[in-house]
Formats: C-alpha cells, structure tokens, sequence
C-alpha cells in the first residue's frame, strides 16, 4: 500500500501548484492594489519590483511551515495513514472550495481556509479515535486547542486592528500633508519617508532575518543585542536619503509607494507561502519518515511524532514556490482584474458602485452621521475649521485618474507591510487579504472617500467581502470534516473519487477561467471606464452620446424580450414566464439606477461645466422614460401572473389575437428603436416616434371596442377587464417610448452642437 501514500504526496504537490497559481491570480495581487491605485508605476515596472520581493519572502517563510505541521493538531497521537488523510482532506476540500467561491463570485482567503480545513479534518479524527481506542485523552490532548485559538483570534482581530490602525494613521497623515502633498513638504517628506522605511526595513529583515538558514548564530544574537542601534541608524540614513532626493525633485511618496509594494509582497510570500506549500510538505516529510523508520509498525500503528519537530524545508522547494509565484503573477491576465474590487470601495471619487445598498448599511450611516453630529457640537469651532481645511480636496485631484493619491498608498502599504509582517514573526498566519483589504478600507473611511451618496454602497461592500470571510470559515471547516469522514470510512475507493473530484474540480476551474478570458467585455463598460478616466473632459459629452445609445438600446431589447414572455404566459395559461418576468423586471430596477448613476457622474465631468446643464433635461427625459416603461411592463406582468396564477378563465382566443396584434406592434417599435439608436439614425427614430402616435389611437379603439363588449355581450367579466387593462398599458408604453425616442434626439442634437 505505500505505492498509494506516494500517490497522496504527488497529488498534494500538483494541488500546492495549483493553489500557487491561483493564489498570486487572486490574493497576492493585494499588494500591487495601492500601487495601481495610485498610478505610482507601471504594470510591469510594479511586477518586477513585487517579484523581487515574493522571492525574499520565500527565503523568510520557512518558520511558518510549523502551522501545518503542528500548529493545529498534536501529530504524536496520529499515525501516518491518519496524518496523509488529514493532509489528502484538507488540499482537496481547499480546491474545490476555492473553485466554488469563485463560481458564486464570493470573495475568500486561503489563510483562513487552510486553517479550518485543518482544523475541521482534525475534529473528525479525534472524533473517531475518541469513540475507539478508549485512551484517556481529551480533545485538549489531540488538538493544540491554545494554538488554534491564538492563530484563529490573530486571523480574525487582524480585520478591526487594520481597519483602526488604518484609519488612524491615514488621518494623522492627511492633517500633516493635507491633499496638496507636493506643496510646503520642506523636512516632512524626509520625515515621513524615514520613518516609513525605518519601519518596513525593521519588520522585514530585522524580524525576518532569524529564519534565514545562512545566517550564523552571532550575527542574529548581534542584531538580537543591538536592535536599538541599528534602528536609530536606520531611521537617520533613511531620511537623509529621503531629504536628499526631494531636494533632487523626486517623489519621496513614489518611492515610499514603490518600497511599500516591495515590502508587501515579502510579508505576502512569508506569510501566505505556507497556505500552498505547507500541507503538501508537511505530507512529504511524513511519508519520508514513514519510510525509513515506519515499515515495521504499519501505516497505522506508526505514530507521526517527527512532525513535533520544526520544519526545515529545503531551499529548493522555496525557491520553486517562488519562481511558481513569480511566473503567475507576470502572466496572469486575472490578477489585473481582481484589484478592482478594493480600489472600487476605497476610490476617492464617484462612479460605477460594484454593490448596493443594505439595510445594515443604511443604519450604519444614520449612526455615523448621528455621532459625527455630536462630536462637532463638543469640538471648538476653530478645531473643526482647521481639520476641514486640511481636507479640502483641489480640483486637479478631481481630475486626475488615479483611484487616490500616493499618500493613501503609501499609509495603506506600510501599514500592512507592518501588520503582517509582525504576524509572521510571532508565527501567526495573518491573512493578506484581510489586512490589506481592511487597511485601505480604513484609510479610505479617514479620508473622507466614502462621501453621504457613497457611503451605503461602499460599507455594503466592504461587509459582503467580511461576510465572505466568515463564510469560507464555516464551509472550510464543516466540509473538510465530510471529506474526511468520508475517506476514513470509505476506504481506498472513497479516496480515488475524491481525488478524482478534486482533479475535475482543477480542470473545471481552468477550462471556466480561459472562457471568462475569451469573453470580450461589453463596449458600454469599457466606455464608461473611459470617461471615468479620461484626462480631457471635452472627450467626455460624445462617449456619453454614445453610452447611452447602446445602454438604452440594450435595455429596449431586453423590455421586447419580457413583453413577448410575460404575454405568451397569459395567452398559454402558463406560469413560469410569467414569474420569471416579473423577477427579471424587479432586478431591472437596479439596473436602471446603476446605470442612470453612472451615468449622472460622467455628465458632472463633462466640460465646459454649462455642458452638463444643457443636457440635464433631456437625459433625465430618456432616463424617466425607461423607468415608466419598466413600471408599464411591471403593470402588465403582475396582474396576468394573479390571473394566470389563481386558475382563472382565460382570455378567449379572438380577444387573445387581438390584443397581440398590438402586442406585436409595441414589440417592433421597441426593437427597431433599440437598433436605430445603436446605428445613430436620427431620420428612423423621427419615423418611429409618429408610428407610436399611430399605436396608442390603435389601442384607444381596441381599449373602447373592449368597454363596448362588456356592456352588449355575454363575457367572462375578469379576462376582459384584465384585457381592457392591458390594451390602456400598452397605449401607456407607446406614449413612454415616443417621449423616450424624443428625449434621446434632443440628447444628441444638443450634444453635437456643443
């Protein structure tokens, strides 16, 4: 049986690759965030610099390979067959969980799902073993509950303790430099980047430098004894050089920035390193150990006391980690778009809000705004005035296309360098994706990003990534406990069918990413995006005319499409149509709100400023009109869903072929306006305005033919009144179509005059 251990140990080296993929794709991307937020550098100038400091922090990592070794489990009282289906459950269960998070679009860590995947595929053991052998030992005996506790309180204190020290700092530092960071630095900037890089440097090598297996034992016991020195010569060498090179006119923050990206993806690599690598490893050594000394007791008599010791990972398995990391994060198109999600929630701007509004939210705001009121009326006067004017924001800020400026960036990226670091030299695995993520979200908070029209969108988003977090706990844990309940009752062919899945689950996930990378995204968004960064607003007034003809063109087609579906449903007796239109119409909701934001923000960029004003009417003219056309669709919908619903009479077929001719009408006036206005033909949309005209006396005759037949002839009175309802809707949509179709020609007459 030992050829099916080493099988184990290879399949736990192609999933740690896997993960090492996937993990810089997704996680280790959090450190280029700040960087790319603030414009500091080029892409591929930011990539080289993390690259760099991904392979240091695999040469500092090796002390954290403890945690999967012993940090949650006592191996002295598992055997080894226990130990590799522990490992087997724990890797398995990772991918595919990882895989499922990012089908539902959930946010996830690998940090914390390593460490309740161990922990729940350790609980499932020490369940069996407790029922069985009868020894008197308790779960404190098994499970290393003080460690467990202390790595789980250190994952989840990491998400407050970030948040706050964020904020803070990022306060104090915008009252020190104010937003016109360039202007007055004098000794501050030599100040600052000092005291920066004093502290990067501290945690990063000071703290780092124990782990390194090249370093003698008098040199750590050196820096050990003198720690207090070298800082102080640390921090004087640095602001100097920092003096130096702004007196040299460089951008002291730039290259704090640029250092804090560098630090990042060290304490990313030492940190997180060990949430890829170390179960596989932790494997390899068991079975190394089994084989030379456990042939005689049996893989299940031969007890994994070697595991107590400290993990001594060769070099070469690190450097290989490292070149992995490296060559995903320079390759992978992904990893560039995964920063969005952050740099959206903590952008100092308006724009496009990736989430909605919660009543949590809501309420958290009323409270925020309820306190803030408070604190003013108790602060001195002069005190508010002074803090507010040290946050005026000026104009060209508004301009540029960063996310935030480079000070934000520079706080988030020592902050976090600084937190994580400090978690890996007290061997807590601290999750990179909450610290830095927290951080910015803090740090945007005391920046005054989140304004009184954001605020609910952004802590909306910010507690959906937090629920995620908690969620990947819950799931981690429970699942890995299933599969290894599984594996231990079901043998050798429960193990084949879960690596079996876990091997569908690698080809599934790679196979649905290189679809997703073949999907073009929608011109409408790549527009948007352009005017949300364009640096010459006069480009801003035609991008928009063009937006909203295809983004109101889509939405028409979509209106067409429900129309048919939720009609045909009555007309057929049939209810899953008309259900599923109406949950597609009350989704529309949200669409039409987003999109009528988005696009408001862009209209306020537009320049000359009178631009925006001239062509306030109309737009909010095109935009009321889709609103009341998806309240029409909403009024036809509903009832028939009742009358269909409650088994009543249904609509008699001449009545039916009647009211479908107007029906088919409205249809095609909907779709070959949505075609006109993507291919700008103002003289069609003119034609179409008055065939609207012609519809709406159509459905007044049939509306009053109806009201005629209700008093001289023998009809089921609710099928004609549901009928006469829907003509006077649909007379209802073509009047709102004819003022949308008017509406979006005024929007483009004005907009090519100007």
């Amino acid at each position: 049986m030992e050829w099916m251990y080493l099988g184990m140990v290879a399949f736990l080296f192609l999933l740690a690759t896997f993960d090492l993929w996937v993990g810089v794709s997704n996680d280790a991307v959090n450190f280029l965030n700040s960087a790319i937020g603030s414009r500091a550098a080029k892409f591929r100038t930011l990539v080289c610099i993390a690259s760099v400091g991904v392979f240091m922090g695999c040469a500092l990592s090796n002390g954290m390979m403890d945690i999967a070794r012993h940090g949650i489990f006592s191996p002295q009282y598992f055997s080894f067959h226990e130990v590799m289906l522990i490992y087997l459950a724990v890797m398995v269960t990772d991918i595919v969980l990882l895989d499922a998070f990012n089908s539902f679009g959930m946010p996830t860590s690998t940090t914390v799902s390593m460490v309740f995947e161990l922990l729940g595929a350790s609980f499932a053991f020490v369940t069996f073993k407790m029922a069985a052998d009868g020894l008197p030992l308790g779960m404190d005996d098994y499970l290393n509950t003080s460690k467990a506790l202390e790595v789980i309180l250190g994952i989840f204190l990491s998400v407050p303790i970030a948040f706050v020290f964020g904020a803070l700092v990022q306060y104090i530092a915008r009252i020190v430099f104010t937003f016109h960071i360039n202007r007055n630095l004098r000794f501050k900037a030599g100040l600052f980047g000092g005291v920066a890089l004093t502290a990067i440097l501290y945690f990063m090598l000071f703290k780092g430098l124990k782990d390194l297996s090249f370093m003698s034992a008098d040199v750590k016991a050196y820096i050990h004894d003198h720690i207090g020195m070298l800082l102080c010569g640390t921090f004087v060498v640095a602001t100097v050089l920092m003096q130096v090179l702004h007196a040299l006119r460089v951008n002291v923050f730039r290259v704090v920035v640029l250092c804090g990206t560098f630090a990042l993806a060290t304490a990313f690599a030492g940190n997180d390193l060990v949430n890829f690598i170390g179960v596989p490893l932790a494997g390899f050594s068991s079975y190394c150990d089994f084989s030379a000394n456990g042939a005689a007791a049996g893989a299940d008599g031969y007890m994994m006391t070697s595991l107590l010791e400290s993990a001594r990972t060769p070099f070469v398995f690190l450097i290989a980690a490292g070149g992995v990391m490296v060559f995903s994060l320079a390759t992978s198109k992904k990893a560039r778009k995964v920063v969005e999600t952050e740099v959206g929630l903590s952008r100092r701007n308006e724009g496009d809000e990736m989430f909605g509004s919660s009543r949590v939210a809501r309420s958290l705001v009323r409270w925020a705004g309820s306190v803030s009121v408070v604190v003013q009326r108790v602060t001195p006067e002069r005190v508010v005035r002074f803090v507010d004017s040290r946050f005026q924001v000026p104009r060209e800020a508004y301009d540029d296309a960063a996310a935030y400026d480079m000070l934000r960036a520079s706080v988030n990226l020592v902050m976090a360098s600084l937190l994580i670091a400090l978690g890996t030299s007290l061997k807590l695995p601290l999750s990179t994706t909450f610290v830095t993520f927290m951080v910015a979200m803090g740090s945007s908070l005391a920046d005054r990003a989140w304004s009184r029209e954001s605020a609910v969108f952004r802590i909306t988003g910010v507690l959906t990534v937090i629920g995620g977090w908690f969620i990947t706990a819950g799931v981690a844990f429970t699942a890995c406990f299933f599969v290894a309940t599984a594996m231990h009752f079901g043998g050798a062919v429960a193990i084949v069918l879960i690596v079996l899945a876990g091997v569908y689950s690698i080809v599934h996930s790679q196979r649905r990413f290189a679809r997703k990378q073949r999907e073009e995204r929608q011109e409408g968004d790549v527009l948007f995006a352009q005017m949300l960064n364009a640096t010459d607003r006069t480009d801003i007034v035609p991008m928009l005319k063009r937006h909203m003809s295809m983004s109101v063109a889509e939405v028409l087609e979509h209106y067409a499409d429900t129309l048919r579906q939720s009609t045909d449903g009555l007309m057929t007796e049939q209810l899953r149509p008309l259900r599923k239109s109406l949950r597609f119409l009350n989704l529309q909701k949200r669409v039409l709100k987003d999109l009528r934001r988005r696009e408001t923000i862009c209209l306020q960029r537009a320049e000359p400023a009178v631009a925006g004003v001239q062509l306030s009417t109309s737009f909010h003219r095109t935009h009321n009109a889709l609103r009341q056309l998806l309240y029409g669709l909403m009024r036809i919908a509903e009832p028939a869903r009742e009358h269909v619903d409650n088994n009543f009479c249904p609509i008699e077929p001449l009545c039916a072929e009647r009211y479908a001719k107007l029906r088919d009408a409205l249809e095609t006036l909907l779709r070959e306006t949505a075609d006109n206005l993507r291919h700008d033909r103002n003289e069609q949309l003119l034609a179409l305005a008055m065939r609207c005209k012609e519809l709406r006396r159509e459905c007044q005759q049939q509306a009053e033919t109806l009201a005629v037949d209700l008093q001289t002839k023998n009809m089921n009175l609710g099928a004609a009144t549901l009928l006469l309802h829907l003509a006077q809707e649909t007379e209802l949509l073509a009047a709102e179509l004819r003022e949308l179709i008017r509406g979006e020609l005024s929007f483009k007459n004005i907009s090519s005059m100007l």
